[in-house]
């Protein structure tokens, strides 16, 4: 990338300006100091001590050059919510990773991403910010380059992103139409996936969960649900624990006779974009939800829901 300096930035070091103007990482920082013209001031290297001048061009080899992991790109259907230079946000189908495993090599995210970019003149390396289980549909995070990544994963561990999930839960919630889950979880013993309500004594993480109660019918209810903790199946261990598991949810609760996955969407993502603004992103939820919602909701239940919802999720 290549920086003009401005005249406020006259006489700053190349290192303020990476840590100020750019908010570069000290790890980036250390990165780019050992690799070949990794720091130049128009088109010679320099230091980080070097000064700066305006009208200088700074640049900074944040590019890749070589991609770390054998990446096959694969011509799959998968909608793109948002995307400029920095960042993408695929809107991602139920039954689909994220990203390889074993047995899932060549259906992916990160595979159909790779075929997506598989042209541009870098080498394309899957950055994923935030991540959804195979079933889960909805949006997510990904930096398309260094700067970006390093970004984007501060903003993360300062709780600046922020994701809504809508759910249909087997059961009627009790209580208030709003409220808080704050429990803390682990894995059971029997296995290395499923995860368990537990107490801070038996080596838990603490998981927090808002949720908000769009409407209900005799059965079921439909949520809006945060998640201010990212554990592990958070949402649907927090809903199951309160004897309302996510329909179709078939390892916390039980399957479903009208969905075939079990029924979480993420419909809405906020997050701070690296140029400075804050972007949020929305996908209204996929048809499989929205035939399971007219059949489980009459209108008159539907009709509840508040417009800021109703917007977004159909």
């Amino acid at each position: 990338m290549e920086l003009k300096i401005t005249e406020e930035q006259n006489g700053a070091s190349v290192l303020e300006i990476m840590r100020r103007a750019l908010g570069f990482s000290r790890a980036m920082i250390r990165h780019l100091k050992f690799v070949e013209n990794g720091i130049t001031l128009n088109g010679n290297h320099v230091t980080v001590r070097a000064k700066v001048t305006s009208g200088d061009v700074l640049g900074l080899a944040v590019e890749d050059t070589e991609s770390p992991e054998k990446l096959t790109p694969v011509d799959l259907d998968l909608d793109i919510a948002y995307e400029d230079d920095d960042v993408v946000v695929p809107n991602k189908p139920a039954d689909m990773p994220t990203h390889q495993s074993f047995g899932h090599y060549g259906d992916t995210v990160a595979n159909a991403l790779a075929y997506r970019y598989k042209d541009q003149s870098t080498p394309f390396v899957f950055r994923p910010v935030n991540r959804l289980d195979r079933n889960t549909s909805g949006l997510l995070l990904i930096a398309r380059n260094r700067i970006s990544a390093a970004f984007l994963s501060d903003a993360m561990k300062q709780k600046r992103i922020s994701k809504r999930y809508v759910a249909v839960l087997h059961g009627v919630l009790e209580g208030d139409d709003e409220g808080v889950i704050d429990t803390y979880m682990c894995r059971t013993e029997e296995s290395v996936i499923v995860r368990r309500v537990c107490t801070e004594a038996e080596g838990g993480d603490r998981a927090i969960t808002k949720y908000k109660v769009l409407c209900k019918s005799p059965t079921h209810t439909l949520v809006c649900a945060t998640p201010v903790t990212g554990r592990t199946h958070q949402l649907r261990v927090h809903f199951a624990s309160l004897g309302c598991a996510i329909e179709g949810d078939d390892m916390y609760g039980s399957e479903s006779p009208y969905i075939s996955r079990h029924a979480l969407h993420s419909f809405e993502l906020s997050f701070p974009h690296p140029n400075g603004d804050q972007q949020t992103v929305y996908a209204p939820i996929p048809e499989d939800m929205k035939k399971l919602v007219a059949h489980l909701f009459d209108e008159q239940q539907l009709n509840s829901i508040e417009q800021e919802f109703r917007t977004r999720l159909f």
